[in-house]
């Protein structure tokens, strides 16, 4: 439905699941930083070498691999296919949160601070587009634009979802009609859009994928010696989620 409302070409979608799996390869020895070794047991109880990758990053993805398979919904029309939708995958994370008082008595360096959140109710059938919502009511919460974040990590549910997000941030007329404002949420530039690839590439573990692109970005701000990052999901249901992190 959204690739269609927004005019989202299968070509669009490939070329942004394509350039996903490109970051997501580029940034191995990156993300290799964030995960932690796990150790596997077969159900014959023999253990097997220990996981300490991602397995669904393919550095050798083309647009011509991409284009031969099949669409998964709409299997005559539709644009949305295995590769350019993230990947069910399993995954944990772990995150502390405490006040800089608690963390300072404990003896911890704190990587960033909290700076503002909001979540935000949309239409269940575009709930995909939860990240407009969440973004614009964090703006109105915290004051700062999405020109204010020097990353942004938009979870990829679909290469389709994700660009349209991005085309209602940029819409006048979405902002008017659906968001009661007078001008748009703003460009999310791509150069600053999940800089080390995506769901797409490296999965969606539910549940585990919000705190996972906390952690990312909180490590790049370090990275590149940056200030902000803005992190959105979508939420089965129709909700958004938006937050903002700063780097200490």
């Amino acid at each position: 439905m959204l690739a269609r409302e927004s005019g989202l070409s299968r070509e669009e979608q490939d070329a942004f699941a394509l350039e996903s799996h490109k970051r997501a390869a580029a940034a191995k020895a990156k993300l290799a930083e964030e995960i932690c070794p796990v150790f596997p047991t077969l159900a014959s109880g023999k253990s097997t070498k220990p996981i300490v990758a991602d397995n669904g990053v393919r550095e050798s993805q083309t647009m011509e691999a991409l284009a031969k398979l099949r669409p998964v919904f709409d299997r005559h029309h539709g644009t949305i296919t295995a590769g350019n939708a993230s990947q069910i995958t399993d995954g944990a994370v772990a995150l502390l949160v405490m006040t800089e008082e608690r963390a300072a008595a404990l003896g911890f360096t704190p990587i960033g601070a909290l700076l503002g959140y909001a979540y935000a109710g949309c239409d269940p059938t575009r709930m995909g587009l939860g990240p407009v919502y969440a973004i614009a009511k964090a703006e109105e919460k915290t004051g700062l634009a999405v020109n204010s974040a020097d990353l942004i990590e938009i979870n990829e549910a679909f290469a389709a979802q994700t660009l349209a997000v991005l085309k209602c941030c940029e819409s006048e007329q979405f902002a008017r009609k659906m968001l009661g404002r007078s001008s748009p949420v703003g460009e999310i530039r791509r150069d600053r859009l999940n800089v080390n690839g995506g769901a797409i590439a490296l999965g969606h573990p539910v549940g585990a994928t919000g705190a996972r692109l906390v952690l990312a970005s909180l490590k790049e701000l370090k990275r590149q010696n940056l200030k902000r990052a803005l992190v959105s999901v979508c939420v089965g249901g129709g909700q958004g989620a938006a937050i903002w992190l700063e780097a200490l």
